[in-house]
């Protein structure tokens, strides 16, 4: 697969990325980051809560684009990863401490 196949692939799954955010959380800013070379100084996804790092290869490293967000994320965001495989469905992985802050906001805000 050529180089710019490769990054219209990403390209496009970032673009399918921000609709779904943007569905989901309707009053928020939700965009494509900048994007640098280096990729380490913007999200992906730019969303006022979370640092996306996303990544749709033929197979993803799901720990190596955890660490590529984790080592870029800007204080007060949660860095998580949402990584799709060819033919997949995508998968978000986030650390535990993080998802269980998120459990903990959730449950103490749900309609009881």
């Amino acid at each position: 697969m050529s180089g710019a196949h490769s990054r219209r692939k990403g390209a496009s799954f970032e673009r399918a990325l921000v609709h779904q955010f943007r569905e989901a959380m309707p009053d928020a800013t939700v965009r494509r980051g900048i994007q640098y070379r280096s990729g380490e100084e913007a999200p992906d996804v730019d969303v006022p809560c979370f640092f996306i790092e996303a990544k749709h290869h033929h197979r993803t490293n799901i720990r190596a684009a955890m660490r590529q967000a984790e080592d870029a994320c800007a204080p007060g965001r949660w860095p998580i990863a949402i990584c799709k495989d060819d033919h997949a469905e995508p998968l978000v992985t986030m650390q535990l401490e993080d998802f269980l802050e998120l459990v903990r906001e959730w449950w103490a805000r749900r309609d009881k």
